[in-house]
């Protein structure tokens, strides 16, 4: 279509921002020379942790190295009039209370819901006329069923138990997720007070051990099991099998025959929005709107963020404390505390003196498992993709399916575990796994009229491909292309609609995002690197071995995505009623905030420990 615009460049590098990109995030506020907190990275999570301070009274400054506000959760037009969320692209653990608490619907978040939100379309030979099969599920159950018994009725009579016993578990653990992990040692050497306190972390396990009953063995196995062995006990047809394994897989370099592998599906369907539980969202304006309305709400307090300004390191005292942090134009700001947003990796090993770390744990740091299979590609169609399974309707306008997340190469679990073992063997998958979404099929404001922007999530591609290569131009085109002729099968057309793509392979999302290895959760969500160990053991509640320096990314707890921390009346005893209206909200009972991956937990768990910290220093 003209209005797209036939004659833009084919293909965008991962290359710094083109000359005519102009920066929308304006510095807000006088640099000063003195803060009580300074927090590294404007990411969401380090946006959400200057919110809560600053309401508390914290004066925060924000530094951020890009000229964009945001972290992985921004907007970009990387295609001149095409606005893409580059990284992050869907919403869905957000609670409710956060819009309360930090007042986003004012600053002005707007939400899209889906339903239907998953769509598979089938490659089917020898079917004649008839157009190959898809299985579209949403919040009908009835008509889910319907779908399902396509393939098989069995799984059709199974799927309502199925769900009932994934909620089940998900309402079990939703509470644990809401405290910090159980101080061990503090029980066994921790004064008295502090002992008491830690006793509150243990309600939620006797609520959790209470819902799941004599069933808890069979929901451990969901925890640690591969997902294939979960669903196989479920159900018989692989499109539905392969559908709910690419939540167990997605952005963890894992085969749905990994072990622990349901653990990661069960934190994919753990969210909700609206009052919806698992829905999923897209934000109006892209993701960046969501970190500009909490931005908004924390320099509306008096917070203060500035972009284009790099920390180079954090100072510390002679006595071991940090006194603030060094600017890479070699400004000083003072401070009583530093958070970094960054990931563990690069806080303590780039940024924090080395000489103040224990090196026990400067070692488990670098030894993080930080592997990523991710490529995101973001393109700019001139019209929606046509799926042969559900041909567009004549007039060119959306139809349900083309909000959904759409999952292509996925009609058998066998076809995850190949294409994860390409990745094993140093090569880009032959038959990527892909999750394609259109958030302009709800949100026109995104592109001109008639053209969308397309999300294409796609794995698996290791960080370093053997034989030598390395992730070049031309090897970023060449899987580019690959996935691009997969979805022609689906929907023939699809590359002769193309305006412009933007390829981001692991190493791209470490550069731009600074996300290690390209891991979207700052670290893998395996077993041995959650809860009491994340990022380390002994190091899960905010705080580091260097004094004043805490963690608020998503390499702490609770791993990205989780809603976390839910403080006790224990610990809010010794606050002002100001300052606990401010965190629990005017009248209501102890509440928890959304956080990690796109919702906020770590820096919101991470101002209240800094804030706790710093009440303790008053005279």
């Amino acid at each position: 279509m003209a209005a797209c615009g036939r004659g833009l460049c084919r293909a965008v590098s991962a290359s710094p921002r083109p000359a005519w990109r102009q920066a929308h995030w304006e510095a807000r506020g006088n640099l000063k020379p003195e803060y009580d907190a300074v927090v590294i990275g404007a990411g969401h999570n380090g946006l959400v942790a200057a919110a809560y301070l600053q309401r508390l009274g914290v004066s925060t400054a924000v530094f951020e190295r890009r000229h964009v506000i945001g972290g992985a959760a921004v907007t970009e037009e990387i295609i001149p009039g095409f606005k893409f969320s580059r990284a992050s692209y869907l919403l869905s653990l957000l609670r409710p209370q956060i819009y309360t608490d930090l007042e986003l619907k004012k600053h002005g978040l707007r939400l899209h819901l889906r339903n239907p939100y998953s769509f598979s379309p089938m490659l089917e030979e020898g079917t004649g006329s008839k157009a190959p099969r898809s299985l579209l599920l949403g919040a009908d159950m009835a008509e889910n069923q319907k779908q399902i018994a396509q393939f098989s009725q069995k799984d059709a009579q199974a799927f309502p138990r199925y769900e009932e016993f994934m909620n089940c578990l998900a309402s079990a653990i939703d509470p644990l997720l809401d405290v910090a992990p159980v101080d061990l040692t503090a029980f066994q050497r921790g004064p008295l007070l502090q002992r008491v306190r830690s006793l509150a972390t243990l309600k939620p396990l006797l609520q959790a051990g209470r819902i799941l009953g004599p069933q808890l063995p069979l929901y451990y196995e969901v925890l640690t099991a591969p997902i294939a062995k979960v669903l196989d006990q479920w159900f018989e047809s692989e499109p539905l099998k392969a559908t709910l394994a690419t939540d167990a897989v997605i952005g963890a370099m894992a085969s749905p025959h990994t072990q622990g592998s349901g653990y990661v599906l069960l934190h994919h369907v753990m969210g909700g929005l609206e009052g919806m539980r698992g829905a999923w969202g897209y934000v109006q304006g892209g993701m960046g709107a969501l970190s500009d309305a909490i931005a908004s709400s924390a320099t509306t307090h008096g917070a203060s963020i500035f972009t284009e300004k790099a920390v180079a390191k954090v100072q510390v005292s002679s006595d071991g404390c940090v006194r603030g942090v060094v600017l890479r134009d070699g400004t000083e700001v003072r401070s009583k505390v530093v958070l970094s947003n960054a990931s563990p990796q690069v806080t303590f090993l780039k940024l924090a003196p080395q000489e103040w770390l224990p090196e026990e744990f400067v070692e488990r740091i670098s030894q993080l498992d930080t592997q990523s299979p991710v490529t995101k590609i973001n393109v700019a169609v001139d019209r929606l993709p046509n799926f042969l399974a559900v041909p567009n309707a004549p007039g060119g306008q959306p139809l349900p399916h083309h909000q959904c997340s759409i999952h292509l190469n996925c009609e058998d679990t066998l076809l995850l575990h190949q294409a994860f073992e390409d990745a094993m063997d140093g090569l880009p998958s032959h038959r990527p796994m892909i999750e394609l979404c259109i958030p302009s099929s709800l949100d026109p404001t995104l592109a001109p009229p008639g053209c969308h922007v397309i999300s294409l999530f796609t794995q698996y591609t290791p960080y370093t491909l053997a034989g030598g290569k390395v992730w070049d131009e031309q090897e970023r085109n060449t899987y580019a292309d690959k996935v691009f002729d997969c979805i022609e099968a689906y929907a023939p057309g699809f590359k002769a609609s193309v305006v412009g793509r933007d390829i981001l392979t692991p190493p791209d999302l470490e550069r731009i995002f600074g996300l290690p290895g390209g891991n979207i959760f700052h670290g893998a969500m395996s077993l041995d690197q959650l809860y009491f160990a994340r990022p380390v053991p002994l190091h899960s509640d905010y705080r580091c071995p260097l004094r004043g320096l805490y963690l608020c990314g998503s390499g702490a707890h609770p791993v990205s995505d989780h809603p976390a921390y839910r403080l006790s009346d224990l610990e809010l005893w010794t606050w002002t009623p100001l300052e606990q209206e401010t965190w629990r909200g005017p009248g209501s009972a102890v509440i928890g905030v959304p956080g990690g991956g796109v919702m906020g937990a770590a820096g919101r768990n991470a101002a209240h420990v800094v804030f706790s910290d710093l009440k303790s220093m008053r005279p």
